[in-house]
């Protein structure tokens, strides 16, 4: 009987171990699968400019465009509704959630290279030129019930342009 008992708390262990691998796994698919659709959106964002502005030689966005373009990308690439909630066919389980949105580029009123912080959601970069950076999130995948929850998974991205100089 003692065997019995060894073997079923062993088996225990290793069930717990198995899923516990498993919700890590799952965390790095979807985070994955973040990073590379924030970073087509941004890309996509980026390339909305205000055609006037560019035509005088200066690289400013539209806004309203560029995130119109942020979140068509995001949802095409994620399998989202228009609420940014995943559709039947989606890999993941949870809404998305945009968390920033920022443009900064020559009608900001800053000079580049500029120093960008965020401390927020942990971003500090030099930016050499316009850029566009976001911030998504998505609930972290629950296999396994425990006291302690999981923070959810947030992505950043940052898409510039580098001035020739």
């Amino acid at each position: 009987m003692d065997y019995i008992i060894k073997l079923a708390f062993v088996l225990l262990i290793f069930i717990y171990a198995w899923f516990f691998q498993a919700q890590n796994q799952e965390w790095d698919i979807d985070r994955e699968l973040l990073k590379h659709a924030i970073n087509m959106a941004v890309h996509d964002a980026a390339q909305e400019m205000n055609e006037s502005e560019r035509a005088s030689g200066r690289l400013v966005f539209d806004p309203a465009a560029a995130e119109a373009s942020f979140r068509e990308t995001l949802k095409a690439n994620l399998g989202l509704d228009d609420s940014l909630a995943p559709r039947t066919g989606s890999r993941l389980r949870s809404k998305v959630e945009v968390v920033d949105f920022v443009v900064i580029d020559e009608s900001s009123g800053v000079t580049f290279p500029f120093l960008y912080e965020d401390s927020r959601y942990g971003i500090t970069k030099f930016l050499q030129g316009p850029s566009v950076i976001a911030v998504i999130k998505t609930r972290h995948p629950v296999l396994i019930a425990r006291a302690k929850t999981q923070e959810d998974i947030q992505v950043p991205a940052i898409q510039e342009y580098k001035f020739n100089k």
